[in-house]
């Protein structure tokens, strides 16, 4: 398929745009969707809108956020403000307590699930289930449901059983 843009290149990048509910497919060779890019960013602010969203929600310390800097790069809060983006990996510790709350409004998680091959996402599923049951497993201790207990017990077992399968 060629780029709706230039017409000389077979396109590589597909853009929906949606302006008053009016959705737009578009499809865009490399150096076509690069310009698009440049141009959506001048328009509005990719920078600035981070840095409104930062501080939205976000109790301002009476110069306490101009102090804040990263210990690694001495990337400063106010930078990632200006930049809309970190200095360095630290970065994401340095400024966990506010940038915790950034993330959750805009990927809706403050967890990151990237992408895996399918047999690892199975095993990642089998874990976060095996941790979900002991902790219902304490619960239904503390409460003395001990027969309740002794099914999540029996599950945890199960699924610990196909983990270890899986591995070998």
């Amino acid at each position: 398929m060629q780029c709706d843009i230039c017409g000389k290149n077979e396109s590589t990048v597909h853009l929906t745009e949606i302006i008053n509910n009016e959705v737009t497919k578009l499809h865009l060779c490399e150096a076509c969707a690069k310009q698009k890019a440049y141009e959506m960013e001048e328009h509005f602010g990719l920078a600035e809108l981070l840095g409104g969203l930062a501080d939205f929600g976000v109790e301002i310390e009476s110069g306490g956020m101009s102090k804040l800097k990263c210990k690694s790069c001495g990337f400063s809060y106010m930078d990632f403000k200006k930049a809309g983006r970190l200095g360095c990996g630290e970065c994401y510790e340095a400024f966990s307590k506010n940038l915790t709350p950034l993330l959750k409004r805009i990927h809706g998680s403050d967890q990151h699930y990237g992408k895996a091959p399918s047999k690892a996402k199975k095993m990642v599923k089998v874990r976060d289930d095996i941790q979900t049951l002991k902790a219902r497993l304490q619960k239904a201790i503390h409460m003395e449901e001990f027969e309740e207990a002794a099914k999540l017990r029996d599950q945890i077992k199960g699924l610990e059983k196909k983990m270890d399968k899986e591995k070998k």
